[in-house]
C-alpha cells in the first residue's frame, strides 16, 4: 500500500512566534498520525526554524518552490544545493499560485511547462522528492479542459526526464478553481482525475503507476478530508490553509490515517 502523505503548505504566512505555537500544537498530537507521512513547507526564511523543530520527529519539510538553475546571477531564486542544506525532503514545484500571481502568466504555455520540467530535474538530480502541482483554470474547467491539462504537464515532465524519473515523484491534483474558495472537488470528481492520471503514467510504466503518491490539494478540511482520502488512488492532501490552524491539520492527518484501514 502506497503510505498516505499529507503535505502542508504554509504559503506566505507566519512569524517566528506564530510559527512555534503551531509547530508545538501539530507535535503535540504527532503520535495520532505516526503511520502516515507528513510534511510542511514554511516559507523559506522560516526553514531553519521548521528543522530545528522538525529533526528527530519524524515529520518532515520542504519549500514552495525552488530555481531551475544550479547557481548564479538569479537574484530572489532559491537552489536546490542550498535545500539539501537545510536538510529538505520534498519541493513543491508548479503549484497554481506561481502560475497565477507571477511572471508565469506572461508566458508561452509551452516554455512555462518546459521550466516545470526543468525544476523538477534540478530536485530529483539533488535527492529532493519534488511535488508537481497539476490542475485546471476556473475557465478550463468550466469546458471540461481537465484532463487535456492534466496530460498537457504530465507529458511534458515524462518526455524531459523520462518515466523512471517518476519513481522519485509526489504528483498533486490542485484544482484551481478550488484553492482558497471554499469549493472542494467531489470526492468523485477527485478520484476520476487522479485515476486518469495513474492511468497515464501506466502507459509508460505499470509498476511506477502502482507506486507513485497522487495527492488532492483544494480546499481539504477536517470535514471533508476523510471521504477524498478514501478514494482508491488518493494518498492523502496538498493542504493550504487548513495547515494553518494545529487542530484543524491535525484533524486532516487524522483523516489520512484512515485509508490505512
Amino acid at each position: 500500500m502506497r503510505k498516505p502523505l499529507v503535505a502542508g503548505n504554509w504559503k506566505m504566512n507566519g512569524s517566528s512566534e506564530s510559527n512555534k505555537a503551531l509547530l508545538e500544537g501539530i507535535l503535540s498530537k504527532a503520535d495520532t498520525f505516526s503511520d502516515i507521512e507528513v510534511a510542511l513547507f514554511p516559507p523559506s526564511v522560516y526553514l531553519q526554524q521548521v528543522q530545528s523543530a522538525l529533526t528527530g520527529t519524524g515529520l518532515s519539510w520542504g519549500t514552495q518552490n525552488l530555481s531551475q538553475f544550479e547557481k548564479g546571477a538569479y537574484t530572489g531564486e532559491i537552489s536546490a544545493s542550498m535545500l539539501v542544506d537545510f536538510g529538505c525532503k520534498y519541493v513543491l514545484i508548479g503549484h497554481s499560485e506561481r502560475r497565477c500571481l507571477y511572471a508565469e502568466l506572461d508566458l508561452d504555455q509551452c516554455l512555462l511547462d518546459r521550466i516545470i520540467a526543468e525544476k523538477y530535474e534540478m530536485a530529483v538530480r539533488a535527492g529532493i522528492t519534488p511535488i508537481i502541482c497539476i490542475g485546471e483554470s476556473p475557465d478550463e474547467h468550466a469546458v471540461g479542459r481537465t484532463e487535456e491539462v492534466v496530460l498537457r504537464l504530465l507529458d511534458t515532465v515524462i518526455a524531459h526526464q523520462g518515466v523512471e524519473g517518476l519513481a522519485h515523484t509526489v504528483l498533486a491534483y490542485e484544482p484551481v478553481w478550488a484553492i482558497g474558495t471554499g469549493r472542494s472537488a467531489t470526492p468523485e470528481w477527485a478520484q476520476d482525475v487522479h485515476s486518469f492520471m495513474r492511468q497515464r503514467v501506466a502507459k509508460h510504466d505499470k509498476e511506477i503507476a502502482k507506486n507513485i503518491r497522487i495527492l488532492y490539494g483544494g480546499s481539504i478540511k477536517g470535514n471533508n478530508a476523510a471521504p477524498l482520502f478514501l478514494q482508491p488512488d488518493i494518498d492523502g492532501g496538498l493542504v493550504g490553509g487548513g495547515s494553518l490552524d494545529a487542530d484543524e491539520f491535525v484533524k486532516i492527518c487524522q483523516a489520512a490515517v484512515l485509508k490505512l484501514g
